[in-house]
């Protein structure tokens, strides 16, 4: 077996609840993942994000700030929040945009919910208790509690 390197950026602002795993390729700052969750490969959790306890965050899937996920929520693979409703680069002075120059939407994640594979967020949406999104779904809007949810946009399919 190989001793290579951890390739692994857990900065020192970040809380980890107990019993947490972090697997390899990671990069989490100023954030917050609960007892007992699992953060999968090639993951990144931004600061001011919360993840509750008892989730799961599959491989390759961004957190972006202002993402709060509560407890025992299944994030699939690949899965994507957008915080800004309108990303720019540069400022209309052609300068780099700053935090200043943008507003950061709350994306919440309500417990037990179960988010698929290749889905993406959009700012500001709320996915409700016990709800199911179908992979590859585009959230445009609120998700009710315990609806499944699929398609680009994302529409209701039933209730559990």
């Amino acid at each position: 077996m190989s001793d290579a390197p951890v390739l692994r950026k857990i900065a020192p602002d970040v809380k980890l609840g107990e019993g947490t795993k972090v697997y390899d390729f990671t990069n989490l700052y100023g954030c917050e993942v609960g007892d007992g969750s699992k953060v999968g490969t090639f993951v990144e959790i931004q600061k001011g994000a919360k993840i509750g306890k008892n989730c799961k965050i599959s491989s390759h899937s961004f957190i972006c700030e202002g993402v709060t996920i509560e407890d025992n929520v299944f994030i699939g693979h690949n899965v994507t929040f957008i915080n800004d409703m309108f990303p720019r680069a540069t400022t209309a002075d052609g300068g780099l945009q700053t935090e200043a120059d943008w507003q950061c939407l709350p994306t919440v994640v309500k417990k037990g919910a179960s988010i698929g594979s290749s889905v993406t967020l959009l700012a500001g949406v709320t996915v409700g208790e016990n709800a199911i999104v179908g992979a590859g779904s585009m959230v445009t809007k609120d998700v009710p509690p315990n609806a499944i949810v699929a398609g680009n946009p994302a529409k209701v399919l039933r209730y559990l």
